[in-house]
């Protein structure tokens, strides 16, 4: 085996959890970008924040910058990312999120995979567009709160 898989060594004794990096992208207007979704078996039709399974070999970081060139064609460095959360969420399986923002980017955002994305909208979070992932609205509120870790989805819900 070779390339960055061949480095690791996975016990496949125990369950794992797929996981993935979110942009939460601002303007300078507050307002928050987001993607409708399609093609992809999972909230086709809804709208999320541009994302990405995180690929064996990378960090979440290196994730989020590579997955929103690919999606929107946008720049963004590590020096520019900031944490902005990290949710263990339930969904078609658990999964566990991390989330950014990022406060500079190169470019302007564009649809580049048609097949996964049919319309990009910019949405104050208050105003959120019809059919957003439920989720979503909880990220952001999570980024306001200065709330750096949920579970989301779960009963009990970690605060």
């Amino acid at each position: 085996m070779s390339g960055p898989a061949a480095e690791y060594a996975f016990d496949t004794k125990h369950d794992r959890y797929p996981v993935a990096a979110h942009l939460i992208l601002r303007d300078s207007g507050g307002r928050i970008l987001l993607m409708q979704r399609a093609g992809t078996e999972y909230g086709d039709g809804q709208y999320g924040f541009p994302a990405g399974h995180v690929d064996l070999g990378e960090t979440p970081t290196q994730s989020i910058i590579r997955e929103t060139y690919e999606e929107l064609g946008i720049t963004i460095t590590p020096v520019s990312l900031a944490p902005a959360g990290v949710m263990f969420r339930r969904s078609m399986e658990p999964r566990v999120d991390f989330f950014f923002t990022a406060d500079a980017w190169e470019g302007a955002p564009r649809i580049r995979e048609p097949h996964k994305c049919t319309e990009l909208a910019w949405a104050t979070p208050d105003d959120l567009p019809s059919g957003t992932l439920e989720y979503v609205s909880a990220a952001i509120a999570n980024l306001d709160a200065g709330r750096y870790f949920s579970e989301h989805g779960w009963e009990p819900a970690f605060p």
